[in-house]
């Protein structure tokens, strides 16, 4: 943050940093924005290669495991492709469309008022074909061992119960989406600025830790654009069964992290109470 924008915001907010204004519900104006489409042509680039690279890793490890139980990169590398792929997506696409690749991130930052409904919708959108492309490429190029492998599709894993893994997939998606909040915060950039934190980095690792935790239980979702790509090029009954916890999880847990962040860390509800009694319209 510059010096200028530092003292302008001390002077008129009596803060060392100054939020950006909400976004418009619905901004029409946006569609006749060539940036918008080309934020739109970023998320679906960034999710076909975030399922390419992570589908084909989980993939070539059961093929490996399958061979020998001692080969293939293990839940340890699997969670690394996905944090991995994360963090240099992010970090590629986060001035052109804001790096969102989820669904759930995007969904969370619309209730938080940091994108419109027109942007959320079309990003979610791109999302999702993106992900169907990259797992459909994951197939072209992999066709035998995809179909043998389970085609890298979520589902509630033996031995979990539905709400388990509804619960894990909640969790899950609140960590990511929290630390999505956490580490864009304009509050955060002004006062750490001393502290070269980058943003990729942190988002990177809650998508590692996550996938960590609920491999085991769901594959882990957390993303469901990922979850739905992967159910339409697998097409299976239990796939699909299981699918609505892949979006209801993630979008639970994305509302409840916008809704820490905002109304408890960052007390929106309280500022916008006193503004009103300061400000009173009748």
């Amino acid at each position: 943050m510059s010096k200028e924008v530092s003292e302008e915001g001390q002077a008129h907010h009596g803060k060392d940093y100054v939020d950006p204004p909400p976004a418009p519900l619905i901004d029409t104006a946006e569609l006749k924005l060539w940036s918008f489409y080309r934020a739109l042509i970023a998320e679906f680039i960034a999710t076909l290669l975030f399922l390419y690279v992570t589908v084909a890793t989980v993939i070539g490890h059961k093929k490996q495991n399958a061979a020998d139980q001692c080969n293939g990169v293990g839940l340890l590398g699997i969670a690394w492709a996905f944090g991995g792929m994360i963090f240099i997506l992010v970090y590629c696409t986060a001035g052109i469309s804001g790096g969102h690749i989820n669904p759930a991130v995007t969904f969370g930052l619309f209730l938080a008022r940091k994108v419109s409904l027109i942007r959320a919708l079309g990003y979610i959108v791109a999302q999702c074909l993106g992900a169907i492309s990259g797992v459909g490429l994951v197939k072209a190029f992999m066709k035998n061992d995809y179909n043998r492998r389970g085609g890298g599709a979520n589902f509630v894993v033996d031995g979990y119960s539905t709400g388990t893994a509804l619960g894990a997939e909640i969790i899950g998606t609140f960590v990511l989406v929290y630390t999505v909040f956490a580490a864009t915060d304009p509050k955060r950039s002004a006062r750490d600025s001393h502290i070269p934190v980058l943003a990729p980095l942190p988002i990177g690792f809650a998508v590692f830790v996550v996938h960590l935790a609920t491999i085991p239980i769901t594959g882990t979702g957390i993303n469901p654009a990922r979850s739905f790509g992967a159910a339409v090029i697998y097409n299976n009954d239990k796939i699909w069964d299981d699918h609505w916890i892949f979006w209801v999880g993630p979008f639970v847990g994305a509302l409840a992290a916008a809704a820490y962040h905002q109304y408890i860390l960052r007390a929106a509800a309280i500022k916008a109470l006193g503004s009103f009694r300061s400000n009173p319209t009748n």
